[in-house]
């Protein structure tokens, strides 16, 4: 199983400075890929916009959203922001997409209801993959329609491995039917182990294939006892699958070796570290992080 350990800066400001030094760091420091949020009502700004700045300051590594929200987005713009992003970082796009959060907030500023989300997800997705791979694409669904629609530029494969987030059992099966891989939150490993296997055998019943590798979780890490704050948060992203020991879910640093192994045993292989809090300084965040996790990735990218 090949093991990679990308970062994401959680719910840090996309100050200019500190962003460059996270991204150089992890560069240097060989950890396999940066991922940046989305909450349009939050602090880290526009995600593309941030994996643009950072992919413009680096040679190498992958550039990651954990989890693009979807729906409230034109398709066909969509579409060509994400090609034009893969294109100038060289290859180095790794989209994975999402209905959003459970916010009022987050569904005001993307103007879908809750309950319109799931089958705009459904028509857009495969929609996407069409206008990155045919040269002119006509589409009459539910809410979009094309004919002959060209948009340029494509993906510098001219597709991507798109992978979706999501815990209940409807996001499981939808990331089966539509997806390349799964990016699982918040999760105990034997979380990921069963949702890892409803994946699968939701693709399998669909007469689709997902690799092995294409399974990946966001890890929170805390230094310190958790404050009241984050136990508040903890307890919001828990919502849809209920309580659970804090450290089964989010470990401190000194335990991620083992909370790693333990998710790689259940067959995860994709790991996104993310802080609890913010860091004062990413160079010794960044180092101690690679002695604490980078013996357990077994590749490095090349891009």
């Amino acid at each position: 199983m090949i093991i990679r350990i990308g970062y994401a800066p959680g719910s840090d400001l996309p100050d200019p400075a500190r962003l460059a030094s996270l991204v150089l760091g992890l560069e240097r420091e060989g950890f396999d890929s940066l991922w940046v949020s989305e909450r349009a009502t939050g602090p880290v700004g526009d995600p593309v916009v941030v994996l643009t700045y950072a992919a413009a300051l680096t040679s190498r590594i992958r550039l990651g959203t954990a989890v693009l929200t979807v729906p409230g987005r034109q398709p066909a713009l969509l579409a060509q922001q994400l090609a034009s992003l893969d294109l100038l970082s060289g290859g180095r796009l790794l989209p994975a997409f999402g209905l959003g959060i459970r916010n009022a907030g987050e569904q005001q500023a993307f103007g879908v209801d809750r309950h319109e989300r799931a089958a705009l997800l459904e028509e857009v997705l495969p929609l996407l993959r069409r206008l990155w791979s045919e040269d002119s694409v006509t589409h009459d669904g539910p809410r979009y329609h094309y004919t002959g629609l060209r948009v340029l530029p494509k993906p510098a494969a001219r597709r991507f491995d798109v992978w979706m987030g999501g815990a209940s059992d409807p996001e499981l099966r939808r990331t089966g039917r539509l997806a390349d891989g799964w990016l699982a939150a918040f999760t105990t490993p034997a979380e990921a182990a069963r949702g890892r296997e409803l994946v699968l055998r939701t693709a399998l019943e669909a007469g689709r294939e997902i690799e092995d590798e294409h399974f990946g979780a966001v890890v929170p890490y805390h230094r310190g006892p958790l404050d009241d704050a984050a136990g508040e948060r903890f307890a919001r992203a828990r919502a849809v699958r209920g309580p659970a020991v804090p450290d089964d879910v989010v470990p401190s640093l000194e335990g991620l070796d083992a909370h790693l192994r333990r998710l790689i045993d259940a067959g995860i292989s994709k790991f996104v570290l993310a802080p609890v809090h913010r860091p004062a300084d990413w160079d010794t965040e960044l180092a101690d992080l690679r002695d604490a996790t980078l013996h357990l990735q077994t590749t490095r990218s090349t891009k």
